[in-house]
């Protein structure tokens, strides 16, 4: 497919799979550098102002965003405006040629360009097109779809935060991000189906789904129990202790999941007889009586600083961990030889960028290419969709 990919390394376990990438800001497009990451020769169709997020600053390397750094490499840029027609034929040239069409627009809205599922699937019966909306093609098709807007829709907001405090946002667009890995998880799976049958066929995922579906334990409290979470803090609903502890120096998360945790963790603070107690000895008990049994391991971490009591509780297999920032995060996670930080590209153009979290034996992701400057390979690309070719032939 795309030359320089596949000269870089090992082909990925996704290599020959060509996806036209109608997407933009992030959902979409982490979607597709995961696909892209596994070998996948992803073109970006941008319109001539180019993807939001190339402006969604502070903060910048060398006047990129880096929003935008963190979800585009691996990618070719090539700028097409669809409502000019020598442009739209080359995007629906694309769409005929490709593999896999991922596009975020509002529902409907592809349909005038003539790139809507039924003329794509029309012109190649075997694609697999995803669409990413905020609230799905029905009666929600006219929302908004930003991650804010569901995470205040969605509940998510009404569980976050203090208990006494207002409603809030969590730190990252969490919906959009899951909504993207939807997104992939669908395209996989439908590739599968597409093996088997030769079949291509239309996914559809919305954030919304996708958060009700990442909420978890909290949408089964009401779906299945008819109970209405509320934000707890950093407590948990069904746990104690699971939530950060004040030591001597600080906050410790600790998170002793059940009971034979719970006996360890009381053993290292030399309290062994809580875990005999009858309020504390099962995690009903905890959980009922946590204001009671909270003071009581206060009292014994605050004897020591939050680095003792971490190699300490590791060591007896109780799960607890600093609060980090996130540079913190990073440095862990080499320490631990996770290797979290690549360089997308090649020399002074490589970009250092968050590993694709996947680890393979035999077909390892890949960064042979970085985040692509709006419109780089347009005239590569062009050329390859001017020249006469069947659907297979490679660019």
């Amino acid at each position: 497919m795309i030359t320089e990919n596949a000269s870089a390394g090992e082909p990925g376990p996704l290599s020959g799979l060509l996806v036209a990438d109608f997407s933009r800001v992030l959902a979409g497009p982490y979607c597709t550098m995961l696909l892209a990451d596994l070998g996948a020769d992803v073109i970006k169709v941008e319109s001539p102002t180019g993807d939001d997020t190339r402006n969604w600053v502070p903060p910048t390397r060398e006047g990129v965003s880096t929003y935008y750094l963190a979800i585009n490499r691996n990618k070719r840029s090539v700028v097409l405006d669809l409502g000019d027609d020598a442009d739209n034929v080359a995007a629906r040239e694309l769409a005929r040629r490709a593999d896999i069409f991922v596009e975020n627009f509002k529902p409907g809205g592809l349909r005038r360009f003539g790139l809507d599922y039924e003329t794509v699937s029309a012109a190649n019966p075997a694609v697999l097109y995803a669409s990413i909306s905020g609230f799905g093609a029905g009666p929600g098709a006219a929302v908004p779809g930003y991650d804010l807007i569901v995470q205040a829709m969605s509940g998510l907001m009404s569980l976050t935060g203090e208990g006494d405090g207002p409603p809030q946002r969590a730190g990252i667009a969490l919906f959009d991000v899951i909504a993207g890995l939807h997104a992939a998880l669908g395209i996989l799976a439908a590739l599968h189906h597409r093996a088997a049958t030769g079949e291509g066929q239309h996914i559809e995922i919305s954030l919304l789904s996708s958060a009700l579906s990442g909420m978890v334990n909290q949408t089964s409290a009401y779906a299945a129990g008819g109970v209405v979470p509320f934000r707890m803090g950093n407590s948990h609903p069904s746990l104690f202790p699971y939530e950060p502890l004040p030591t001597a120096d600080g906050e410790l998360v600790v998170a002793a999941g059940n009971d034979a945790q719970f006996r360890r963790l009381c053993e290292v603070l030399e309290v062994p007889g809580l875990a005999d107690d009858p309020r504390f000895a099962t995690n009903q008990g905890r959980t009922a009586n946590r204001e009671q049994l909270r003071p009581l391991l206060a009292g014994r971490l605050t004897q020591r600083p939050a680095g003792e009591w971490f190699g300490a509780l590791n060591a007896a297999g109780v799960p607890c961990g600093p609060i980090n920032t996130v540079d913190g995060g990073i440095a862990v996670a080499t320490e631990l030889g996770l290797d979290p930080v690549v360089i997308a590209g090649e020399g002074e153009a490589g970009v250092p960028s968050i590993r694709n979290p996947i680890t393979f034996s035999a077909t390892p992701p890949s960064y042979p290419l970085p985040p692509p400057a709006l419109g780089e390979h347009g005239a590569q690309v062009r050329a390859w969709l001017a020249a006469p070719s069947d659907r297979t032939k490679n660019l």
